[in-house]
């Protein structure tokens, strides 16, 4: 199905017009104020107020490529190839947290390490190294493995913190991820200040990633390039709230010597899901190239615009994208730093790639399961052009290599999930997930044609 923006666009805007008279509550001005308390004057101590706790998380995931696809392994110094991958890790993490201390600036420590205890050690099984399954030079499993996930300082005046050390940050452009058995983290100095009772800043400089699947700091890298790595990625933005029923974000970020990316997201809410809920959620990003250019020219404009329609235990949602631009759209590795709707398995971020995705799901509490909810979704996308790719730069190891093969390549893909959370007891807010998802892509579309089952169980877990 080929919609264009515009007239999603017309739909989204016409939607928000019928119900705006009916929700006139929610469509109030907020004004902006100072923040009526302070975080920090309520400080109980650095003891006082210390916490230990964690999650153990245990990850499984079965892949098979088809349509000729394989994946490769060494045994005996030959590779060989299958179409098969298994990972199962059980990743633990431990936290220990103090609270700030009393006065106008309150100090604050935050430590947390981080296992991986590999249960799949077969060879043939993970097929070497990758982001799900450590392994040596070798291709053998790093059986088990920790290493500090945080390790921090905190500094708080007021409301406005400001944070040094390992740590995790959130933001449309930088944003830890956490869908493996372990999550990422950064190294360096970030700020988050909510003096205002509807705006909050957020900000940081990082120089290191900690892989979700890597024992060490590693410099940053993008996704879809071929190795370029820098050392300094800047960031800044504000979230905003003028509306009860609008949220906004602005951020911006500079990646030393790739590029200046520019995010906008908001989220309009309208009706009350016991009748009909309208959530109209638009995404956008400006990347263009910096510095060195070492992943190459770069001017890239892409965004999404998601319509969700909910009635009582139903959602309905509706989500278009669009690439404008003779590259991928890009973002950094180890990062969340995609908000873009039709981001699953497959980012459908090809160059000049148009996207259109349905996703229903159900939360069966209103039937009487509570923490019991299944989804369902089908996305297709079309159009990818990368012909017009001339932006090496000279540097043809860092380019987007291959992708000027990519002449009307599209793909789909479509999966099932179930999730339960325990209501209550000993193990209160644990989880079970289980997805699958199949993708099937054209001859050059990057991402192959693959199955995947995955089942992960997360337990949360107090100490002290």
């Amino acid at each position: 199905m080929k919609l264009s923006s515009k007239a999603l666009l017309a739909l989204a805007i016409s939607s928000i017009t019928a119900t705006a008279f009916a929700e006139s509550a929610s469509q109030e001005f907020v004004p902006t104020t100072l923040a009526g308390t302070s975080a920090q004057s309520e400080a109980k101590g650095f003891i006082e107020d210390f916490s230990l706790g964690g999650t153990t998380r245990n990850w499984y995931s079965h892949e098979s490529k088809y349509r000729g696809g394989t994946f490769e392994y060494k045994k005996n110094g030959v590779t060989r190839t299958d179409r098969n991958r298994t990972n199962w890790v059980q990743g633990t993490i431990i936290n220990g947290s103090s609270g700030f201390t009393q006065g106008t600036v309150g100090v604050k420590t935050e430590l947390a390490v981080y296992n991986a205890l590999v249960l799949d050690r077969n060879k043939r099984d993970i097929k070497g190294g990758s982001n799900r399954t450590l392994a040596d030079s070798d291709g053998d499993a790093v059986g088990q493995w920790s290493k500090l996930g945080l390790a921090n300082v905190q500094f708080r005046v007021s409301n406005t913190t400001l944070t040094a050390g390992r740590q995790n940050f959130s933001s449309g452009i930088v944003d830890t991820i956490g869908n493996r058995a372990l999550p990422s983290s950064f190294e360096g100095v970030s700020f988050n200040s909510e003096e205002f009772s509807n705006l909050s800043f957020q900000g940081g400089v990082f120089d290191r990633v900690s892989p979700r699947t890597e024992q060490s700091l590693s410099k940053f890298r993008t996704e879809y390039g071929n190795g370029a790595e820098t050392d300094k990625v800047s960031t800044l933005g504000l979230n905003y709230q003028p509306l009860k029923s609008l949220k906004v974000s602005v951020f911006g970020a500079n990646v030393k010597d790739f590029w200046n990316q520019y995010y906008f997201g908001a989220t309009h809410e309208l009706g009350d899901a016991q009748q009909l809920a309208l959530t109209t959620g638009f995404n956008y990003y400006k990347t263009v190239d910096e510095g060195k250019k070492e992943m190459g020219k770069i001017d890239n404009d892409t965004f999404s615009l998601s319509l969700g329609l909910a009635h009582q235990a139903h959602s309905l949602t509706f989500s278009y994208q669009q690439v404008n631009g003779n590259e991928y759209f890009d973002y950094l590795h180890e990062t969340n730093g995609i908000y873009l709707a039709n981001s699953l398995t497959s980012d459908f971020n090809g160059p000049n790639e148009k996207s259109f995705q349905i996703a229903y799901g159900i939360n069966m509490a209103e039937y009487g399961v509570p923490g019991l909810k299944f989804n369902a979704y089908s996305a297709r996308g079309w159009d990818i052009d990368g012909t017009h790719y001339t932006g090496n730069n000279g540097r043809a190891k860092f380019a987007y290599d291959g992708i000027q093969k990519q002449d009307g390549e599209k793909h789909q893909e479509y999966g099932v999930g179930a999730s339960y959370a325990i209501q209550s007891g000993a193990l209160k807010a644990t989880t079970v997930r289980a997805t699958y998802v199949e993708h099937r892509g054209s001859e050059f579309q990057s991402d192959g044609s693959i199955k995947e089952f995955r089942l992960v169980t997360t337990i949360p877990f107090n100490i002290l």
